[in-house]
């Protein structure tokens, strides 16, 4: 008796090439449901329709097609195991040797901004995952592809084991699949708590996080250290939807800068060119200008010794001006929302430069998580978008409306430091940045030393609060004329009188953007 295909699948890609081979060469017989079999009896396909099959109809508007004993019994049946041959010959079921099916589009339905939670719902699959999941628990006996990349694999397989496959195979293969079907259910978990969440409990009481392999890296953040890229769900979105124009590959660490790169210029209205050069995820020159390459040069200016093979992220297309600018130093990366064809051809004279584009610069997640022994932390990101009309003047003196523009930029940058972080800033470009550092004096110090003579008049942001008076009378110094921080500290009253005394502005945040 010849083998028998089961093939009811959404995406359709490479699926009559496949059921060609099956047919022609390996004698399957196919039975398929829906869509799938009309698409096979298109192509000149001998099949038999499930409902033919089973001897019942599709019913609910195909909400249940495949489940059925006979579909279900011919998957899971133990060729082995006497009792389960007699039931399968009592119910006429004919064993499946090989099941191919791909899943209802569920993420790209809900990533459409007017969906439906009716759509959905629709959208959710029911008999799919359930083949899925009794073909892969039956790996013994039945081989399961869940996905097209996996058919010339299935092929190869076919024709080095005379038509058999081999235990190895069906195992990976199943791994696979269950894989497949744990990301499609939290998927769909992740929906409903989205619709459901609480105010009190903004986050899941199940939090799963799963990827498929988008390129083996060559090592992590050190040689010795093995990396791999995942991208997470079914459709690639943010960094694995970039196009790269040119350039080496990728890193791991150039992953994390470029992310980091990311979320920084996103602070920027793209009306208004901006520029963010980064080196190990903390920016060493931020700046906005009237055009792109201006941005550019202010950031660059800003601190061009840590630029020397730093990652560039620009919110605005680059153009040949930008790019010219860009070939001057070496780079290890860039990325822009686009990019004009003669500054592609410009930048192509840097061969090893990567050059990225990502026109959604926005598309970020909406929590962050890390994992530590024994668990995961959750929280959702840090995207508040800050507005200086909730913001405390608490000093005698008034900033004008330009200082508060400049107080905003400087704040944003900061948000973006690790902490303990201090950003000084003039004319919206960065003079100097203190980051990560035990503490915030020590912060300070760096920040004024690097901004120089250049601090005189110019603005100073704080990620954390002042608990002493130093800080304040270390930027008096130094020439700040007016200072952004969060407040909160039970000596504020400390640093307000200081910055009084010495003739600074002071505003108060009243949250903070810590970067651990």
């Amino acid at each position: 008796m010849a083998r028998l295909a089961l093939l009811s699948v959404s995406d359709k890609t490479g699926l009559i090439d496949l059921a060609r081979q099956l047919v022609e060469e390996f004698r399957f017989e196919l039975i398929s449901s829906g869509g799938t079999a009309n698409a096979l009896k298109a192509a000149g396909l001998p099949v038999t329709k499930v409902s033919d099959y089973t001897g019942s109809p599709e019913i609910l508007g195909g909400r249940v097609k495949t489940l059925h004993p006979r579909i279900h019994g011919g998957i899971l049946g133990r060729r082995d195991v006497p009792g389960d041959v007699v039931d399968m010959e009592a119910n006429q079921i004919r064993p499946l040797d090989l099941v191919i099916v791909n899943l209802y589009p569920f993420e790209q339905t809900i990533s459409k901004p007017d969906v439906t939670e009716q759509q959905a719902i629709e959208q959710i699959d029911i008999g799919g995952p359930a083949m899925l999941r009794a073909a892969a628990k039956n790996f013994a006996h039945v081989t399961v592809l869940s996905n097209p990349k996996h058919y010339d694999l299935y092929l190869q397989e076919l024709r080095q084991n005379n038509g058999d496959t081999s235990l190895a195979f069906r195992r990976k293969m199943a791994e696979e699949t269950f894989a497949l079907t744990n990301a499609y259910d939290g998927a769909i978990a992740s929906y409903l708590a989205s619709l459901a969440a609480k105010a009190e409990s903004p986050l899941p009481t199940r939090f799963s996080l799963t990827g498929e392999e988008l390129q083996s890296l060559r090592y992590g953040e050190n040689p010795h250290q093995s990396a791999s890229w995942y991208k997470t769900g079914t459709q690639p979105s943010g960094w694995a939807a970039a196009t790269k124009l040119q350039g080496k590959e990728l890193s791991y660490n150039n992953l994390v800068d470029l992310e980091a790169a990311r979320r920084i210029i996103v602070e920027f209205d793209p009306k208004e060119p901006a520029a963010a050069i980064l080196k190990h995820t903390n920016p060493c020159g931020v700046a906005v200008g009237t055009t792109l390459a201006e941005a550019y040069q202010k950031a660059f200016n800003a601190d061009s010794t840590s630029a020397f093979g730093g990652i560039v992220a620009l919110n605005q297309p680059i153009d040949a001006a930008t790019a010219k600018a860009l070939t001057k130093t070496f780079l290890e990366c860039i990325v822009a929302p686009g990019c004009e064809s003669e500054a592609q051809e410009i930048l192509a004279t840097k061969s090893n430069l990567r050059v990225l584009i990502l026109p959604d610069l926005k598309s970020g997640p909406k929590h962050t998580a890390k994992v530590i022994a024994g668990g995961i932390l959750v929280q959702a990101s840090d995207d508040v978008i800050d507005s200086p009309d909730s913001w405390q003047i608490v000093t005698q003196k008034q900033p004008t409306p330009e200082q508060m523009a400049e107080l905003l930029f400087a704040w944003k940058v900061a948000k973006h430091v690790k902490s303990n972080a201090i950003v000084v800033t003039k004319n919206r470009a960065t003079l100097g940045v203190g980051a990560g550092q035990m503490n915030r004096v020590g912060s300070v110090k760096i920040a004024l030393e690097q901004a120089g003579e250049k601090a005189k008049g110019g603005f100073l942001a704080s990620d954390g609060f002042f608990p002493f008076d130093d800080s304040v009378r270390t930027a008096a110094t130094a020439g700040i004329v007016a200072i952004v921080q969060p407040g909160g500290s039970l000596r504020d009253k400390d640093s307000i009188k200081a910055a009084n005394e010495l003739g600074l502005v002071m505003v108060l945040t009243g949250i903070r953007h810590f970067l651990h």
